[in-house]
């Protein structure tokens, strides 16, 4: 039997599983942090750590871990409709529920006695327990002639545009430039469901990010963003 326990807490713009990017890297404008815990949240545990652009995040996809997992699953990059073993995926219902993630390491910050790591573009849930952070090493780690399978490339993205009271909602933020871009970044990837794509889709889709609900609809390779508001 092995016991783990988190050594932080990602704090991030994504207050639920829908419309997280689905790697990290695709949603730049969005930061995060790592709250660090426990005997982990010292300078001693850090020491060193700013010499390294880029770190591994392993933490656990902890809203899944209760649904089991299966031997197969069907990933959007294949439309939702084809399978493959969950080792050939990255999918977030797993034999043990462990994620892993490369992100940019901006920096350390620090409130009185705690300490943080200040991220780049991470795709990980608010609140994820972190249960590892590793340094990311450019000369193992980076396989520039390796094959990706099904996801050789970026997924295409969609064009976005804010409707009027949308648009007028953002300029009432103090940060609506900034966050108008997160949005962006994040709905230009279609987090439907793969199935839904290519499809007509007449229904309104709403995501929570920050402190706002975000409202939308696609039309083909368009996506309209109609509401936002607080919740």
């Amino acid at each position: 039997m092995y016991n783990i326990e988190p050594i932080g807490y990602i704090q991030s713009p994504y207050k639920e599983k829908f419309a997280v990017p689905r790697q990290p890297r695709l949603v730049p404008a969005a930061s995060a942090r790592v709250k660090l815990q426990g005997e982990v949240n010292c300078a001693e545990a850090i020491r060193g750590i700013e010499q390294f652009s880029h770190l591994w995040l392993l933490f656990l996809f902890d809203q899944n871990l209760a649904a089991g997992w299966k031997p197969t699953v069907r990933p959007p990059r294949l439309g939702g409709n084809e399978r493959v073993g969950v080792l050939a995926s990255r999918a977030t219902f797993r034999p043990n529920g462990i994620g892993m993630s490369a992100v940019e390491l901006k920096g350390i910050s620090q409130e009185g006695d705690q300490f943080y790591l200040d991220l780049g573009s991470v795709d990980l849930v608010d609140n994820t327990p972190i249960i590892d952070i590793k340094p990311y090493i450019p000369y193992s780690d980076a396989i520039i002639d390796a094959s990706g399978g099904y996801a050789e490339k970026e997924p295409e993205k969609a064009i976005v545009c804010f409707l009027p009271q949308a648009t007028e909602s953002l300029s009432r933020l103090a940060n609506g430039q900034h966050i108008r871009q997160v949005i962006e970044q994040v709905l230009a990837q279609d987090p439907r469901p793969a199935y839904k794509k290519g499809k007509p889709d007449h229904k309104e889709y709403a995501v929570n990010l920050f402190n706002l609900n975000v409202k939308f609809t696609v039309n083909d390779n368009l996506v309209s963003v109609t509401v936002i508001e607080h919740f």
